[in-house]
């Protein structure tokens, strides 16, 4: 890092600098030394961030390889600016399912248990993105973009000269880059529906409507199960559309994510809904009595919890 920025750098501050890295390297671990190294080569050569991120940028790259057992294993090399929102976004994800294992938590926690790992909730949290993405009727973020969170001086702001820090992200960013992301946190205002428009379609329709799904995320406040991110869940039919002839209506329609709606087929799962509320039946080998367990929008917010 001194060598890089020798040519620009004030040899005294350079070397004070030294001295100070070679003091926090015999007290932290290495990945914290090298965030006093990326801090300390954007302070002392400013003028040079902007050449260095645009190198970064240059070495993007995410290659797809799908294996002999259909497995599909993705590389990815990304500069600040690509890798903060896909970082935020999947721990965003990952926080909200961990949060909701919580002990504190475990009175209202999810209906079927999870016990999947970390690297599996990240695996699921980025395809919860792409899914969402793929279904998305307009094209809008997900996840707000104030989520990724950007620091920087005021001065930095005013003239345009100096760096940033993005949290969660060790490399620091031009200023150029951190207004460029400040400019693209938008704020998109929500109308919800309307009297006119229909939320019971019967058997004219396969796919619930947005104005269903809006109904269905006042019931269901997200999974109806686990209660993880309205943005990330899917409407599905409790009686199916071809099996059982269900229609697309409130009544017949819940709100899951994608796994627990697997686990729901998996172990048979039976749920029962009305416009205003939906219950779990548990499968006999959970719960010999197979006893309704409330879910939804009371489960989380009425403060009712059944034991299993």
């Amino acid at each position: 890092m001194l060598d890089r920025v020798a040519v620009r750098a004030e040899p005294a501050r350079a070397d004070t600098v030294e001295s100070a890295l070679v003091a926090l390297a015999s007290q932290v671990p290495l990945d914290l030394l090298m965030r006093g190294v990326r801090e300390a080569e954007a302070r002392l050569d400013e003028d040079g961030i902007e050449s260095r991120e645009q190198e970064l940028r240059q070495e993007r790259s995410l290659t797809m390889r799908e294996d002999v057992h259909g497995m599909l294993h993705l590389h990815a090399r990304l500069d600040p600016e690509n890798a903060a929102p896909v970082k935020a976004a999947i721990e965003a994800l990952v926080s909200d399912v961990l949060r909701r294992r919580a002990p504190s938590s475990a009175a209202r926690g999810p209906i079927l248990d999870d016990l999947r790992t970390i690297p599996q909730i990240q695996a699921d949290a980025l395809a919860q993105v792409a899914r969402h993405s793929l279904g998305c009727e307009q094209t809008i973020t997900p996840l707000a973009k104030t989520t990724v969170v950007v620091r920087l001086d005021l001065e930095t702001l005013r003239s345009g000269i100096g760096h940033a820090r993005i949290d969660g992200i060790a490399q620091s960013i031009s200023a150029a880059t951190a207004r460029r992301m400040a400019a693209d946190a938008d704020l998109i205002p929500a109308v919800l529906g309307g009297p006119s428009i229909p939320l019971d379609l019967g058997r004219a329709a396969r796919l619930f409507s947005r104005a269903q799904r809006l109904a269905l995320g006042e019931r269901d406040g997200g999974c109806a199960s686990c209660g993880q991110d309205i943005a990330y869940v899917e409407a599905h039919h409790i009686a199916w559309w071809e099996r059982d002839a269900g229609p697309t209506d409130l009544a017949n329609g819940v709100l899951l994510c994608s796994f627990c709606h697997h686990m729901v087929h998996r172990d048979g799962w039976g749920i029962r809904a009305t416009a205003g509320s939906v219950w779990f039946i548990p499968p006999p080998q959970v719960d010999p009595r197979q006893t309704p367990r409330v879910g939804g929008r009371a489960r989380f917010e009425s403060g009712v919890a059944l034991s299993a």
